[in-house]
C-alpha cells in the first residue's frame, strides 16, 4: 500500500500537492513572504565546519626558526 505524504506550506502550513502551480508553497504570497526573508537575512546558511584534527597546519603561526 502506498502511503501519501501530507506536505504543507512552510510559511502558512496549508497542505498542499507535489502537483499545485506554486508548490512548496501554498500561494504566490507565501512564496514572496519566502523570498522576503532570504532577501532580509532572516535565513543564513551556516558556514561549513572546519576541522582542526591531525594534518591541519595553523597557517597564522609564524614559521620556527632552528639556528
Amino acid at each position: 500500500m502506498a502511503r501519501k505524504l501530507k506536505l504543507k506550506c512552510p510559511i502558512c502550513k496549508k497542505l498542499v500537492t507535489s502537483r499545485d502551480a506554486e508548490f512548496p508553497f501554498c500561494s504566490d504570497r507565501c512564496r514572496l513572504i519566502d523570498l522576503g526573508k532570504w532577501a532580509s537575512g532572516a535565513y543564513v546558511i551556516s558556514s561549513p565546519v572546519q576541522d582542526t584534527g591531525d594534518g591541519v597546519e595553523d597557517l597564522s603561526r609564524e614559521p620556527d626558526e632552528d639556528f
